[in-house]
């Protein structure tokens, strides 16, 4: 990891309101603002934004922020760092700014888009956006192929707990993901367990949609499962829940080391490379999670997993790495299809697949749970799904790996 935007948030960015902004350190940042523009000009629906990070900003220091929160565009803000990492200034924009205002323009709207409402009352309800049951939350174990220990069922210390997320607990093809992670690490020999039933939403796109109140009784619901159990580290399979453990949860106490399932087997990359014995003869392009890579600067770690893989042939969108196109699944965008439908506002999605089926690969390889459904529904409706298929990286190394 070596992006310079990669620094832990304190505590106190918990307690920062729109009024006392100027009492902390990354509220004076905000008001540092030089109003060049480069936020509007790299966000990927700056073009249909009322207002964008630099005229919040011009508007705050106007006095004029009850005009911004009257206005319904911050609904186009998907949360994709893109605005932060280009900021001349450095300025938190994701993480303090957007949350902040969003959180107004969201209490004065007069109802949140259906799909969007029923996704977060879904996580307050049933712990997940899908309004699944707990009880169903390990039921993929049972098709592993693997010994995957659940914490509650058998309670010794563990060196990883492996938070698997929602989609990857849920969903047919998160499932998927999961069994080859599960298989990478039962290979690997890594002592692992999860929390099954326990598990609850991470929270950070609530987090990142000015829900601040779900944010925290997720947070605390989780933390204090945490400290039910022993283990050494976390891995967890959602970019955003990295984000949530990383940068969030430190405020409540959480101190245990942090890794995201990429970079982590990047990290067992020798001793992984020899049971890599299946030539896969795919070309394979590679997309950028915002999470993983804008503000965490992971960039390099899933490419080295993919060149690993024998036969695979690995070749770049134009836009990549920290210049890479959003899903359009983050901070609340995988609720907002039909809204952004509505407003004749293009899918990312779509948009992305577009650059991706043009570089001629056979594979879109991703790192993050959303980008699974949000590529192969974009890959359907614009008649590509024949021409490419998308896959988690750990899919194609566990594929690599059978006999």
């Amino acid at each position: 990891m070596t992006d310079a935007l990669a620094t832990t948030c304190p505590g106190s960015v918990r307690d920062i309101t729109l009024e006392t902004l100027a009492e902390f350190p990354e509220g004076r940042e905000v008001l540092t603002c030089i109003q060049c523009g480069m936020c509007a000009g790299t966000c990927p629906y700056g073009d249909v934004m009322d207002y964008p990070p630099r005229r919040i900003i011009a508007m705050m220091r106007a006095g004029m922020l009850e005009t911004v929160f009257s206005s319904d565009s911050l609904l186009a803000c998907v949360a994709c760092y893109a605005c932060m990492a280009k900021c001349p200034r450095g300025i938190q924009l994701t993480e303090v700014l957007l949350p902040l205002v969003k959180e107004q323009v969201f209490a004065r709207l007069p109802e949140l888009p259906a799909e969007l409402h029923k996704a977060l009352g879904n996580t307050l309800r049933y712990g997940n956006p899908m309004a699944e049951s707990a009880k169903k939350r390990a039921a993929w174990v049972k098709t592993a192929d693997v010994p995957i220990r659940i914490l509650h069922e058998d309670p010794r210390p563990v060196d990883v707990l492996w938070f698997v997320e929602c989609q990857n607990s849920y969903y047919p093809r998160g499932q998927d993901i999961s069994r080859a992670t599960a298989r990478l690490f039962h290979r690997l020999g890594v002592d692992f367990a999860i929390l099954g039933n326990e598990e609850k939403c991470a929270g950070e796109c609530a987090r990142l949609l000015g829900e601040t109140g779900l944010f925290d009784t997720l947070m605390d619901y989780n933390m204090a499962i945490f400290q039910n159990y022993k283990f050494n580290r976390i891995v967890t399979s959602g970019a955003h829940a990295y984000d949530a453990f990383k940068y969030q949860y430190s405020a409540v106490g959480f101190k245990y080391p942090m890794e995201h399932t990429t970079p982590f087997f990047a990290r067992y990359l020798e001793p992984l490379r020899p049971l890599l014995t299946k030539k896969l003869n795919y070309k394979v392009t590679y997309h950028d999670s915002c999470c993983l890579g804008r503000h965490n600067g992971f960039y390099e770690e899933p490419r080295d997993l993919l060149r690993a893989i024998p036969g695979v042939k690995l070749v770049e969108m134009p836009h990549n790495r920290i210049s890479a196109i959003c899903c359009g699944g983050g901070g609340g965008g995988m609720w907002l299809d039909t809204y952004y439908k509505s407003k004749g506002f293009e899918r990312l999605s779509e948009r992305r697949v577009r650059e991706a089926v043009a570089t001629g690969a056979d594979i879109l390889a991703v790192s993050c749970p959303y980008e699974v459904s949000r590529f192969e529904d974009a890959l359907k409706v614009l008649g590509h799904d024949q021409k490419m298929a998308v896959r988690d990286v750990t899919e194609l190394l566990a594929e690599a790996m059978e006999v």
